[in-house]
């Protein structure tokens, strides 16, 4: 499994999120988000493989971007965010868990398991 995980839930529609692209960067030395890996969600809201073996995770900060928009196009929903930024600190070599609840209006987050 990869070590960092995510999962999005669908909150206004009791489902998870299919369909949704995510990007997960690192903050480099100079401050620059660098691209580490990109997915896209399952039927059931997750990116299973998101980091493959050749990424090596170090302690630092981190983002996930959540492309919301084009989710919420394809299910002819209005939404007011187009994307979630959602950034965290990695400080030991536990497995990290970024969930997602999403709705048009609000999201929210938590650091699973």
């Amino acid at each position: 499994m990869s070590r960092i995980t995510t999962h999005i839930l669908d909150t206004s529609a009791g489902r998870p999120a299919a369909g949704v692209n995510a990007e997960l960067f690192f903050m480099n030395n100079s401050g620059d988000w660098e691209l580490l890996s990109s997915g896209i969600t399952d039927e059931d809201g997750r990116i299973k493989n998101l980091l493959n073996d050749s990424i090596k995770i170090h302690n630092g900060t981190y983002k996930m971007k959540f492309i919301t928009k084009g989710y919420f196009e394809k299910n002819r929903i209005r939404s007011f965010y187009p994307f979630v930024e959602i950034v965290f600190e990695i400080d030991n070599e536990e497995h990290y868990h970024i969930p997602l609840l999403l709705s048009p209006y609000g999201y929210s987050t938590y650091r699973g398991s």
